[in-house]
């Protein structure tokens, strides 16, 4: 058993992943063979990630605030919290803060055989934002 209780500080969110205000906080990355790897992602309002797509799929879950998502071809989702939402593996897609509000949710995904647990793409535009 290990058990954390410092925690590494807030990571600014690289402005090649986002768009707007982000700050991660890394919660777990444990050594191989576990693959598993879990983030708190505070979200300004109107903040969202860039498009991207996960290997082996992510899950998120909305802790506090209201966030939006989208999956390429779909409709703008809207995310109150409590709202947790599976993402397939390759399934292109962002997700973020609404408008008003700010949001935080946890992003738990895996790596796959060669170290990827994510493949970032374009930024998403203000059309596809408001849906």
């Amino acid at each position: 058993m290990k058990i954390t209780r410092e925690r590494p500080d807030s990571i600014a969110g690289p402005a090649d992943w986002f768009a707007g205000s982000v700050w991660i906080d890394p919660i777990s990355a444990p050594p191989p063979p576990s693959r598993v790897r879990l983030n708190r992602v505070h979200f300004a309002p109107r903040a969202r990630t860039n498009w991207h797509t996960h290997p082996i799929g992510q899950t998120i879950h909305v802790l506090a605030g209201v966030g939006r998502a989208q999956r390429e071809g779909g409709p703008v989702q809207t995310l109150p919290a409590g709202t947790t939402v599976y993402f397939e593996p390759g399934e292109n897609h962002w997700h973020g803060a609404a408008p008003g509000a700010f949001m935080t949710h946890l992003a738990l995904q895996e790596v796959d055989d060669a170290g990827t647990d994510v493949v970032w793409g374009r930024e998403v535009t203000d059309a596809e934002y408001e849906g």
